[in-house]
């Protein structure tokens, strides 16, 4: 098979890249480990920035998105038992962010590929091999029922997760990886029942983080900071939701709704990031390159970001003949992807209870968290790096 591009993983990276070249007539092949009720299975964030709603837009999908997100023009803290609101709208001149789930995204990509008719190729299992990247004629290797296949491409693009072959297959030296694991998890609960408030709820309490988050008007997803060795096994529904309540304010406990849960997990956190993105005809992007904790909402925003990037320096590529956008994608994702991974690392030191750190640490937080609500220079940076900063 000859193609332009070999995208490998079909995640919402994949499928947004692979409908943007669509768009723009570069043929394109999608291969993905798994199946694709596994990928629609993945339970994960949902909060978009203007930059993911407008990529939804260009690829032709963002009909329902529109229909039944939710736009949220600001989002409360909550500490020392009481909350605050930070206007996102007002101070940051009219954006906001979009609360639409990534199941639900994947869907509407996968959906606009099918009805396309491009090729995606699921459950190849780990059977891919990427070879001839650091030349001119890169190919893409999989087996599928049991036979052999090779796909001949001008470019490959990593878009298969933190686990996946793309960036494993770089060699050892050729790639330089920071990392930073944190102490603890985020015990996630998904229920039908409607959010206890209509915008999300990030709470620093002496008993650890928690977050009330929605995946709809009648779809929640709540979530507990726990150690990071902690079983999910070891919680029930109503040991969550106990949990939650002291985690709350008295008016937020009191509007609660529980409900028996559809999906619970346990979701380590950490920040990655590895550099640079491009090697010879071989790009990562997304989970592939990068990785940063839950708290500020950026990992699926960033993969959009890169995915904007690399579909503009292909598009000029083929169109205009020039590869001053392929030569410079890694070093404009990387200038994005290191301020939201401040952001996100801020974010989460502030909200978090660290073991080991003392009475202090939690009035040290709480000191920085009355400056902010109080500072409209604060708050205006807190909102700016929520709702995204520009490309």
């Amino acid at each position: 098979m000859r193609t332009q591009v070999a995208i490998i993983g079909a995640g919402p990276a994949g499928l947004l890249l692979g409908q943007l070249l669509h768009k723009a007539g570069i043929s394109n092949v999608i291969l993905e480990r798994q199946s694709g009720d596994y990928v629609l299975g993945r339970i994960r964030a949902g909060v978009l920035e203007q930059v993911a709603v407008d990529l939804m837009d260009e690829c032709g999908v963002g009909q329902r998105m529109h229909h039944e997100g939710l736009v949220h023009e600001g989002i409360e803290l909550l500490f020392k038992g009481e909350r605050h609101r930070i206007d996102l709208r007002s101070l940051t001149g009219g954006d906001a962010v979009m609360v639409y789930g990534q199941t639900e995204v994947t869907r509407d990509l996968m959906a606009a590929r099918a009805a396309a008719g491009l090729p995606t190729v699921y459950e190849t299992g780990d059977s891919v091999s990427l070879h001839g990247f650091d030349g001119n004629a890169p190919v893409v290797r999989y087996r599928k029922d049991g036979q052999e296949h090779e796909i001949q491409c001008d470019f490959i693009a990593g878009c298969d997760g933190y686990h996946g072959v793309s960036r494993a297959s770089v060699p050892k030296g050729a790639i330089r990886e920071y990392e930073k694991v944190y102490p603890f998890g985020w015990l996630g609960l998904l229920a039908d029942v409607p959010p206890v408030f209509h915008e999300l709820i990030y709470a620093n309490t002496e008993r650890g983080f928690a977050l009330c988050s929605m995946r709809s008007a009648t779809r929640s997803r709540y979530y507990v900071q726990v150690p990071l060795e902690e079983k999910v096994e070891n919680w029930s529904d109503e040991a969550f939701w106990n949990e939650l309540r002291l985690r709350l304010d008295p008016e937020a406990r009191e509007r609660l709704v529980t409900g028996p849960s559809l999906e619970k997990s346990i979701a380590p956190l950490r920040s990655f990031v590895a550099e640079p993105l491009r090697f010879g005809t071989l790009f990562l992007a997304g989970d592939a390159a990068h990785i940063v904790p839950p708290t500020g909402a950026k990992g699926l925003n960033l993969a959009a970001s890169d995915v904007k990037y690399l579909a503009s320096g292909l598009i000029e590529h083929y169109r205009e003949r020039s590869d001053a956008g392929i030569d410079h994608y890694s070093e404009r994702a990387l200038r994005r992807v290191w301020k939201a991974e401040r952001f996100s690392w801020w974010f989460t030191s502030l909200m978090h209870k660290f073991p080991n750190e003392g009475p202090i640490a939690q009035k040290l937080q709480e000191a920085e968290l009355d400056y902010l609500v109080n500072s409209k220079a604060a708050s205006t940076a807190l909102a700016e790096n929520y709702v995204g900063l520009p490309l």
